[in-house]
């Protein structure tokens, strides 16, 4: 017994021993807990339970407005509306096949289409970025989603903002289309307007056109909010955002711009192509120029509607306009180039004036066909023109008079003249995709071609055919360089850039690229050459005589340009039993009033078989249209005119 009591005595001061060192881990472990929770309730507290209710916060992108397009009188050209989308959200949306069959009964779109469609987007821009599986919601859809988000986590209805083009077909190769940015752009425009905007996948940018060009005035700067939702992403009815301050960001609308263009007038001559005459619509386009170089309108005919880019274009339908053969994206005022034809003619008499070989009483005799080496050269009258000066021979269109001309200037000569007035180079409007058509001379055939320039070869660039191409925006700068003595004008469409309370951001005035001086060109042919294209509508032999209006006296010049070369024998066939392919193409530059121009228009219809019966009742129109508005816009602020107390 003696021997078991200190045994438990030893025991016992181990076991209190034992505990001691316990009960300083315990109590080391409990300082260093509530050092912790010290730390992160009384340092971290505030920062940490904004943390964790920021994880209850689903921040939502508010769409920028783009800028709004408007004419020269402040009416709509391009303009916005709101939809509704469906989206999914890859990581959230639970049981993607049952959702799937649902969703399907209500958009009618395949269920096996809405699963494909939600993990290819989770694979290309990973599981937190919404997919979007349909646009355009109609008002029962909406319902029908509305109560299918109980059932369906990561299920949202978003509204979105859609382009829209009120004039539909008409202007599209001006204004453009929205698409989708690609991985190249992103990087590109990113470095370009890393100054004020940010580009990311899925972003909606412009495309073609003014839409294009003018990105950075146009688009607009995303704004965002935040707002809570619940375990199925649904949004709450709690305020933790505004508790928090977790203050939303406003979208900055893009800023408009003011065009140039006269709607009316834009309409007008869209419709002008429609024609329902022996030659039907006519395929080509139409430039209508002020004479400080202000675009009054532009049509590139046949067109596509850019809505159609808007609302989602199928692969098909894009490949059906890819590949259509009349060219509907190609905008034919600056991306198309043409042989001149006898428009060219003017500029060749201009030349010869300033040279010397010319004057207003000189005679040429212009037969019927000119033999030149071993070649006949034919006119195409039949008959010939006798005897004439050079007021006939352009009101005829005198083909022979003209070779003459083209023998005496040679070619070198020709491009110099012509180069005075810009053709063949680019006119630096701003729009994509100008090309620059061609003047040749001897030196680039030598160099290019290897060959020497042949003497015949003058003759048939004289009239505007052979190696030379001109845009139709080309040929306006060149007749309002006549309309003007000189002035060669750089065309614009944009007047002023404005933010959405219509305050004046910038203007943007005329410029004159260049003047063709009295050395170069005296001031009096000018004059001249404008009294002989007068006679070209108002003559009684004019090539366009027959498309005078009484609203105006107009001075112009038809044009044919050859698609290729006929011989002898088919020369004078009628143009419209050939082949559509094989049928010329008809040019009609024009300007007016006559005495003092105004406005210059430039027609070029494709396969129409001439100018005058092809292009010049489409400039006619314009012009009647333009002038018989402006006299009762005159009228009207006459009358509306305060009378004088």
């Amino acid at each position: 017994m003696r021997e078991t009591l200190p045994r438990m005595e030893e025991e016992l001061q181990e076991i209190i021993h034992r505990w001691k060192w316990v009960s300083w881990i315990m109590v080391g472990a409990g300082l260093i807990l509530a050092s912790r929770l010290w730390y992160l309730q009384i340092i971290h507290g505030e920062k940490l339970r904004k943390s964790s209710e920021i994880n209850r916060l689903k921040e939502t992108k508010i769409q920028a407005p783009r800028g709004l397009i408007f004419d020269r009188n402040n009416k709509i050209l391009v303009d916005n509306f709101l939809d509704l989308k469906l989206t999914i959200t890859p990581q959230y949306i639970n049981n993607l096949e049952e959702a799937a069959k649902d969703i399907s009964t209500i958009i009618q779109i395949a269920p096996q289409y809405i699963i494909e469609k939600v993990k290819s987007g989770e694979k290309k821009y990973g599981p937190f970025r919404p997919v979007i599986i349909k646009k355009h919601l109609t008002f029962n859809q909406v319902v029908g989603l509305k109560f299918l988000q109980w059932d369906y986590t990561g299920l949202d209805i978003q509204t979105t903002i859609i382009r829209h083009y009120p004039l539909n077909k008409n202007g599209a190769h001006l204004f453009g289309y929205l698409g989708e940015i690609t991985k190249n752009q992103i990087l590109t425009f990113n470095k370009k307007y890393k100054s004020r905007l940010h580009f990311q996948s899925g972003n909606i940018i412009g495309k073609s056109g003014l839409e294009n060009i003018w990105e950075y005035e146009l688009r607009g700067i995303d704004g965002f909010e935040f707002v809570e939702v619940d375990v199925h992403n649904r949004k709450s009815i709690s305020n933790i955002a505004g508790l928090w301050s977790f203050e939303p960001k406003k979208p900055i609308p893009g800023r408009n711009l003011i065009l140039t263009i006269d709607k009316d007038l834009q309409e007008k001559t869209y419709s002008s192509f429609l024609r329902k005459d022996k030659i039907g619509p006519r395929y080509g386009s139409a430039i209508v120029m002020k004479n400080n170089g202000e675009i009054l309108a532009w049509v590139s005919y046949p067109s596509y509607d850019p809505n159609i880019f808007s609302m989602g274009l199928s692969a098909s339908k894009w490949m059906n306009l890819a590949y259509d053969p009349t060219k509907p994206l190609i905008n034919k005022v600056i991306q198309e180039h043409y042989a001149p034809g006898s428009t060219f003619k003017p500029i060749i008499t201009l030349a010869a004036l300033q040279e010397g070989l010319l004057t207003e009483q000189t005679l040429i005799e212009s037969p019927k066909e000119f033999i030149f080496g071993r070649r006949t050269y034919h006119d195409y009258r039949k008959t010939g023109h006798g005897s004439i000066n050079l007021f006939s021979a352009i009101e005829r269109s005198a083909n022979v008079f003209f070779y003459k001309l083209g023998i005496e200037l040679g070619i070198d000569k020709i491009a110099k003249y012509a180069r005075l007035f810009h053709l063949g180079q680019k006119t630096n409007i701003k729009l994509d995709g100008e090309v620059a058509g061609f003047i040749p001379d001897s030196q680039w055939k030598k160099k290019h071609l290897g060959e020497a320039w042949q003497p015949g070869e003058d003759l048939v660039h004289a009239i505007g055919q052979g190696f030379i191409l001109v845009t139709p925006l080309q040929m306006a700068v060149a007749y309002n360089a006549i309309a003007t003595s000189g002035n060669i004008v750089k065309p614009f469409i944009v007047k002023k850039i404005t933010d959405i309370n219509n305050k004046e951001i910038k203007s943007f005035q005329a410029e004159i690229s260049s003047t063709i001086n009295n050395n170069q060109i005296a001031k009096e042919h000018f004059k001249t050459i404008r009294k002989a294209l007068k006679k070209v509508v108002h003559g009684s032999e004019g090539t366009a005589r027959w498309w005078k209006t009484k609203e105006v006296k107009v001075a112009g010049k038809t044009g044919t340009s050859q698609v290729i070369a006929f011989s002898k024998e088919t020369i004078h066939d009628k143009c419209q039993k050939r082949p559509l392919k094989q049928r010329h193409h008809g040019w009609f530059v024009a300007m007016a009033p006559a005495e003092k121009p105004e406005i210059t228009v430039s027609v070029l219809t494709e396969h129409s078989c001439s100018g005058s019966s092809g292009s010049a009742p489409i400039a006619r129109d314009i012009i009647h249209w333009y002038f018989k508005n402006k006299k009762e816009n005159n009228k009207s602020s006459v009358l509306n005119k305060p009378a004088k107390i």
